[in-house]
């Protein structure tokens, strides 16, 4: 079994709609469960009681929407409060914590294909959560085409107020990850997304190898 001593360590999950983000984390948690390994897992916006309904208003935002700076708020307050209250809570009992995206996100989506600058995520970033970054990020990255067919698979016609945005914003989007993991190929790992599920997860646990417990890898 692995040891439970220490601080835990942060993975987090990131890329654009359909990339299988919330399919590789709950692999992944269960892979580390079964290794001994003491994880949670959570995601953003939401994680928290507060987070969670502050998800509410971004995904099913009331009247005319938010504008770009209002919603890069909102982000940031769900982050610090599910931070403070979940992840670094869990970090400090020794456990991991497995997160469908992070910081990274919002300097994506907000910052890049949103026009407001990695700057102003960042300093919102730093300002409400003490600029925490995971141990390891992991990028899945998956064609355009396989992406839409899995999201009609998934959602049909029906997506919320980000997922349902133009495919000029989310190809933005995807440039603005590929512009992060070039810039930081230590702190986030680009997976290819292809094949399935159980091939996938094969690729992030290499990716994460040099960061397991002995014992675990």
């Amino acid at each position: 079994m692995a040891s439970r001593g220490g601080r835990g360590r942060f993975i987090a999950f990131e890329g654009g709609e359909g990339a299988g983000k919330s399919t590789q984390a709950r692999l992944l948690a269960e892979a580390l469960a079964g290794r001994g390994i003491p994880v949670e897992t959570t995601r953003e916006p939401g994680g928290t009681p507060g987070a969670e309904a502050i998800r509410g208003l971004l995904l099913t935002p009331p009247g005319e929407g938010w504008t770009g700076e209002a919603e890069a708020l909102l982000f940031a307050a769900a982050r610090a409060d599910h931070v403070a209250r979940r992840i670094r809570p869990a970090l400090e009992a020794g456990r991991w914590v497995v997160c469908d995206r992070f910081v990274d996100s919002s300097r994506a989506y907000q910052g890049g294909a949103g026009g407001l600058g990695d700057a102003a995520i960042l300093a919102l970033h730093d300002f409400g959560s003490g600029g925490l970054r995971p141990d390891l990020t992991v990028l899945l990255d998956v064609a355009e085409a396989q992406v839409a067919r899995r999201l009609a698979a998934r959602d049909g016609a029906q997506s919320d107020a980000i997922g349902g945005r133009s495919a000029n914003y989310h190809r933005a989007v995807a440039a603005s990850f590929r512009r992060m993991a070039a810039a930081d190929p230590a702190g986030i790992a680009v997976i290819d997304g292809a094949g399935e599920p159980e091939e996938v997860q094969a690729r992030v646990l290499a990716a994460l190898a040099p960061i397991m417990p002995e014992g675990a890898r």
